[in-house]
């Protein structure tokens, strides 16, 4: 039905005849010549309708836009003048000779060129708004990203192997998404939230190297960057250590911002222990684009008597820590409180700070609200260790480590993006050296950092009985300007160190035996050393398409309820499919 893309219609068509079909983008009628832009996923092109065709010249009097066409034409240059540089094909136009309207449309739902579009309808008609440039651009980025991560695997000797999409419900991790079973009434299956377990197992197969592009599902509250089913590059292999599948990832991520976008990422990337990314920006995913720092003050303020400082200072789950701000003594009462405000978000029960107006005249030179609660010398070594100068203003979080991190850590990139702290450039880094479990004081017990198959940095379950919160894993995660878009770790690959993490972890033999009681048979039956890593997709194409969320850069994604308003999916069914599934719906009371 057609010769060319309408994007890819150039100088090199001069004077050939051409059949294009797409949309109508814009039409224009000026003064007995009518101009219409015509779009497909390459792009616009011009065609020009005159009155000496006059059949066509009247089809083309009643088009609209969004109406679907096919057009035969003679490709000539613009007029001088009217050639336009931001198109492919601004130097040419497609003189119109036949034409087809192969379909009406309505109205549109919104203009395809209006940039303050409300998600809900943006969704609702996703296939309207999947034709704006923005998206067809961040769908095709998608589609270049995925054919590069198979073409490079497949070099280097991974085999695409599928997973079961019905699986087994686990007890760590997100809520499952659950389908109930008809031929095995009261049973359910599980959509996996990942498939760690089915890709540890191809190891055993010695099927060597796998990878995967695969559909994900977790039940759970809903951000930016996060959504009810997700898609990620999911990789597996035997016999490397993390070096090696460190290594090997980052030459996929360089090439793969190399030839997608254009950007040569660092030669290699630096690596950071969790320790260190949690002191130094609060967070295990520093985004260091942002020169800030936190800097820990807690031993100069032990002794004083201001117990909002001393206090955490003495405890040994307790953090006090600074946040210099470099000019950042511009900041108004009201900017502070709206800072305050936020960093309550997190838990913090206030924001003390202190303005460096002249730090040459001591004390006198600084403006705060709480120096009256501290020794001048002790205000003075503060403004020194943090290396203040006049201008700035330093900010302080004493409570919970947990707390003070994550409320600083949030400060921290909140500030750096409302005063233009933000380096223009990609900062990629390995988080490493991860603490094999963290205390949970609600449920008070050890719960995995990653996930109960990540290998510790210890050969001996022993070792890893007497001290379980001082062992590292073998983990590692992939940070990119702030946003973690891959994690892995080596596995476990001995049967009874797997069974002491699951004691560890509070799990009975008789629920890992019910949970996991294949997987630990066969680790018993010959398995090698193994590890792997999985990036996830979405947020990957959300970062390199400068999107904000990864609902942008899905064809077909749910609302932050998890509601799909293309489908009004999830919905009710039958009666009679509930009975065959013996499921009875009990709904919830009404206030």
């Amino acid at each position: 039905m057609r010769s060319q893309y309408c994007g890819l219609v150039d100088e090199t068509l001069m004077g050939q005849e051409v059949t294009l079909c797409g949309w109508v983008n814009k039409r224009r009628d000026h003064g007995g010549v009518i101009f219409v832009d015509l779009r497909d996923r390459e792009g616009l092109v011009q065609v020009v309708f005159d009155p000496d065709t006059p059949d066509v010249f009247e089809t083309a009097e009643h088009i609209r836009n969004e109406w679907v066409l096919q057009v035969t034409g003679i490709v000539r240059e613009r007029p001088e003048g009217t050639a336009n540089p931001d198109l492919h094909s601004g130097q040419v136009e497609v003189l119109g000779k036949a034409l087809t309207v192969l379909n009406a449309a309505e109205t549109p739902p919104f203009q395809l060129d209006d940039e303050n579009l409300n998600e809900e309808i943006r969704l609702r008609y996703r296939y309207v708004d999947l034709r704006r440039p923005v998206m067809q651009q961040r769908i095709r980025t998608r589609a270049k990203l995925t054919g590069f991560m198979r073409r490079f695997l497949e070099e280097q000797g991974f085999l695409d192997i599928e997973t079961p999409m019905l699986t087994k419900a686990t007890p760590e991790g997100a809520r499952d998404y659950l389908v109930p079973s008809r031929t095995h009434p009261g049973s359910f299956f599980a959509l996996p939230q990942s498939p760690q377990i089915f890709k540890q197992l191809l190891m055993m197969s010695g099927m060597d190297r796998y990878y995967q592009i695969v559909r994900c599902f977790r039940d759970e509250d809903l951000r930016a960057d996060r959504q009810p089913e997700f898609t990620q590059l999911d990789i597996e292999t035997s016999f490397q250590n993390e070096d090696e599948i460190m290594g090997m990832t980052e030459d996929l991520v360089r090439g793969m911002f190399s030839e997608v976008i254009g950007v040569e990422l660092d030669a290699e990337f630096p690596r950071m222990s969790y320790a260190e990314a949690m002191q130094r920006y609060g967070s295990d995913k520093p985004d260091l684009r942002i020169a800030l720092e936190l800097i820990d003050i807690g031993d100069l303020l032990a002794d004083v008597e201001f117990k909002v400082f001393s206090g955490p200072a003495n405890d040994p789950a307790g953090r006090v820590a600074a946040l210099r701000v470099p000019g950042g003594g511009s900041l108004s009462r009201k900017d502070i409180d709206v800072y305050t405000e936020y960093v309550g978000r997190y838990g913090a029960k206030g924001l003390a700070y202190v303005k460096v107006n002249a730090l040459d005249e001591g004390v006198a030179g600084l403006q705060s609200p709480i120096l009256k609660f501290l020794p001048d010398e002790v205000a003075l070594e503060i403004m020194q260790r943090c290396g203040a100068a006049d201008g700035d203003i330093v900010f302080f979080g004493a409570d919970k480590a947990k707390v003070v991190n994550e409320a600083l850590g949030a400060l921290r990139l909140k500030i750096g993006e409302d005063l233009g702290l933000v380096e223009d450039a990609w900062k990629p880094l390995w988080v490493v050296d991860f603490p094999m479990f963290e205390w949970d004081e609600r449920d008070n017990r050890w719960q995995a950092l990653h996930h109960p198959f990540t290998a510790p940095a210890v050969d001996d379950p022993k070792a890893l009985h007497d001290k379980p919160g001082e062992v590292l894993s073998r983990a590692y995660d992939m940070v990119i300007n702030g946003s973690e878009v891959g994690g892995g770790s080596i596995r476990i690959h001995k049967p009874e160190m797997q069974r002491e993490v699951f004691k560890l972890l509070g799990i009975s033999d008789e629920e890992a035996e019910s949970k996991f009681g294949f997987l630990v048979r066969a680790l018993s039956y010959g398995c090698p050393p193994h590890g792997g890593l999985a990036f996830g997709l979405d947020r990957l194409v959300m970062l390199m398409t400068g999107a904000s969320s990864i609902r942008d850069v899905m064809a077909f994604p749910k609302t932050q309820t998890a509601h799909c308003p293309l489908t009004d999916a999830p919905s009710e069914v039958s009666a009679r499919q509930l009975s065959e599934l013996n499921i009875r719906i009990k709904k919830p009371v009404a206030e």
